[in-house]
């Protein structure tokens, strides 16, 4: 399964320099929010691939206008394909506002997925825009990670770990691959391809 992966800076290449022939091949689309909702909907015209989103701490607009032709995962286990997908969206709280938890709201969130996460034996892919705690997350509290997502990841192994928030620009130490036990940890700021299969997927995102 290949995957296009987007988060946080709407993509020219696919955006202003837009032709169709650029999804092809394309199975699965996942938004780590913070995008226009217009870009998700202009995706997902172009595709019949399914279009999934969480939102970002900066996508409170998305109450008003919803992407249209995308389905939203929060809180819940998406399959496709035989692939479970848990969407966790939301950054750590710095500000009044939405989309912004503590980490006892986050811990509170998961806490009540047990029975979804019961019945679906687990998951595949991990969906968040904010990164785990000390894993490629930031020093200051907009950018801090979440513990509660250590604890999904030590308990269920997934393949992969998708997260946006941390922007690729911000410097060299934010990483747009690593490997956290067992699950492939990938910064998807801006887009990024990879195929669900790949055992090295940090040799050929692109």
């Amino acid at each position: 399964m290949r995957i296009l992966a987007i988060a946080d800076q709407e993509s020219s290449y696919l955006w202003d320099h837009f032709e169709k022939s650029k999804l092809e091949g394309i199975d699965l689309i996942i938004s780590c929010g913070d995008l226009n909702p217009n870009y998700l909907s202009f995706i997902a015209t172009f595709t019949s691939a399914p279009v999934l989103y969480v939102h970002g701490n900066h996508d409170e607009r998305y109450n008003q206008t919803p992407p249209e032709g995308c389905i939203c995962i929060e809180d819940k286990i998406y399959v496709h394909q035989g692939i479970r997908i848990l969407g966790l969206g939301g950054s750590m709280r710095y500000k009044p506002g939405e989309c912004q938890y503590t980490e006892r709201q986050m811990k509170a969130r998961v806490n009540k997925l047990k029975l979804q996460l019961l019945r679906r034996r687990g998951f595949d892919i991990l969906v968040t825009h904010a990164p785990a705690y000390q894993l490629n997350d930031g020093m200051d509290l907009p950018h801090q990670g979440f513990r509660a997502f250590l604890t999904l990841l030590d308990r269920y192994r997934p393949k992969f770990f998708l997260h946006g928030h941390v922007h690729m620009s911000y410097g060299r130490r934010h990483k747009r691959y690593d490997k956290y036990q067992d699950t492939h940890v990938i910064n998807v700021y801006e887009r990024c391809i990879f195929d669900y299969e790949d055992e090295e997927p940090g040799k050929h995102i692109r």
